[in-house]
């Protein structure tokens, strides 16, 4: 079983220069919880639901509602996103895939050929595939 057969092949993406704000709208919406940031299907980084929690003040902030929502609509993805994020091939297989998610405590891969963003899996896609794998032993 390879990355290819399970991974994501439609990509939502964002450039760097992406106001934070209008980002994470982006993932609300499309109920996503990565996104990959790319220049041209070059991939720069990755950002992350928690990546948007850590960058919002803590409740225990002096400043007032509006100060917050003014400093992040400022804040753009090339701020708060990982920069170089672990990546796999497609002819990876799932099960190398599984654990570079496991040992590194992360939630998604991006799948990148020849330097070219062609898709990402994430936990859910491997838990699809173990369910597979699992269904396939049973009959």
């Amino acid at each position: 079983m390879l990355v290819k057969r399970y991974m994501q092949t439609k990509l939502v993406t964002v450039g760097p220069d992406e106001r934070a704000n209008a980002s994470l709208y982006v993932m609300k919406k499309k109920g996503i919880r990565h996104l990959l940031v790319t220049d041209n299907s070059k991939l720069l980084g990755i950002v992350t639901d928690r990546d948007f929690r850590l960058a919002r003040p803590s409740p225990a902030t002096s400043l007032s509602i509006y100060e917050v929502h003014y400093l992040l609509e400022k804040l753009k993805v090339k701020e708060i996103m990982t920069k170089k994020p672990v990546t796999v091939a497609p002819e990876t297989p799932i099960a190398d895939a599984a654990r570079l998610l496991l040992n590194r405590r992360i939630g998604a891969l991006p799948v990148v050929k020849d330097s070219k963003l062609v898709g990402i899996i994430t936990e859910t896609d491997i838990i699809r595939a173990l369910i597979d794998l699992e269904e396939a032993r049973e009959s």
